[in-house]
């Protein structure tokens, strides 16, 4: 079982999935980040395949902020039915960002002092590195940190407040903020509406972070699962899930929690709207059509009507792309594929018709 940010795309889903395979992993399903962190958080509750409280009904909002990406997804669900009502994020966002301010900071700090630039030493580099990381998470709980800087013989120690830390990445926190609040608006859930509020990922440990989404969403966060496991722990329960589903009879699990977790039924959204591209008839410019838009419910499957534009064509190629805009080089090519063997002596502006499909995994078929 392998868990993957909702934001990425069909190209880094497969990657992920292939890197599992050549590690030797047997990759039943992947799952999304914020899906497992909702099976953990219903788990937590006891409510999870519970059918005889099937009459409870929550709408959270997950905030996943991890070491490199960030998304946030608003899920509604009842112990057996698990929907995803709008998502959007940022796959070139994470404390790895927040990390590298902290890194920038205490160089140009040490620079001032000897005219030197510890980050030029790759050795060095490293080790600041790790330091600034670490002084990130205590930041979570101490108000300031020294962090000791060494180079070419030189050595030095840089205080940083949390303030300070914030207001060097204040702009990194107002992305994701933005996000948020496009994501509620997107769900037409207003923020009142809001049962649970449920954090994942080590950066949500910052009060910075728990301060924005007070704000935000109007209620305290939920705590009863830790950021750092809610994923691990939800796709654990996705695995037993399947399990549920595939045996005949008993198994380690007992009848009982096999019977309440058959039940379970997740539906996920597409984080990319999917497209091709065509020619617009009216400046022969070539854009990007929409097929499947994004935060439609997954699986599905559209066929659309194209025209051929000669007379006796032989073959269409059709490419595929995710984006949510016509210019197609703000899009991300997904592949190319050509439509062959078309019947002989077609005329012009014959139909043909093309058909785009997700799986339940949110992998393009």
């Amino acid at each position: 079982m392998i868990t993957v940010p909702y934001y990425f795309n069909d190209i880094r889903r497969k990657a992920t999935q292939d890197a599992g395979r050549i590690a030797g992993l047997n990759v039943v399903d992947i799952i999304n980040e914020p899906t497992a962190a909702t099976l953990s958080h219903a788990g937590e509750k006891g409510e999870l395949g519970r059918a005889d409280l099937e009459q409870v009904e929550r709408t959270i909002l997950v905030y996943d902020l991890g070491g490199g990406t960030f998304d946030v997804t608003v899920v509604r669900y009842t112990p057996t039915n698990f929907k995803v009502l709008a998502t959007d994020g940022d796959v070139m966002l994470g404390g790895l960002d927040w990390s590298r301010r902290l890194v920038d900071h205490v160089a140009e700090e040490f620079q001032k002092k000897f005219d030197l630039d510890p980050r030029e030493d790759p050795t060095g580099l490293r080790q600041l590195t790790q330091d600034c990381e670490d002084a990130k998470r205590k930041l979570s709980d101490a108000a300031q940190v020294p962090i000791e800087v060494y180079f070419q013989g030189n050595s030095m120690t840089v205080s940083v407040t949390r303030g300070e830390f914030e207001n060097l990445t204040s702009d990194l926190l107002q992305r994701t903020r933005d996000t948020t609040e496009l994501v509620l608006a997107q769900s037409g859930v207003a923020p009142g509406e809001l049962d649970e509020l449920v954090l994942v990922g080590g950066l949500t440990h910052m009060p910075v972070v728990e301060k924005m989404l007070k704000e935000i969403c109007q209620r305290e966060p939920n705590k009863e699962v830790d950021p750092e496991e809610a994923v691990g722990h939800g796709a654990a329960l996705h695995a037993a899930i399947l399990e549920a589903r595939a045996t005949g009879g008993e198994t380690r699990m007992g009848k009982a929690i096999i019977n309440r977790l058959r039940s379970v039924a997740t539906a996920d959204v597409n984080s990319h709207s999917l497209g091709t591209k065509v020619t617009d008839p009216a400046d022969r410019q070539k854009k990007n059509h929409i097929m499947i838009q994004r935060n439609t419910e997954l699986p599905f499957d559209v066929t659309q009507r194209f025209a051929t534009t000669s007379d006796n064509q032989q073959r269409i190629h059709v490419t595929v792309l995710e984006g949510e805009v016509p210019d197609i080089d703000a899009c991300a090519n997904i592949g190319d594929f050509w439509i062959t063997n078309l019947p002989a002596n077609l005329p012009k502006g014959s139909p043909v018709e093309v058909t785009y499909a997700y799986d339940a995994s949110g992998r393009i078929n």
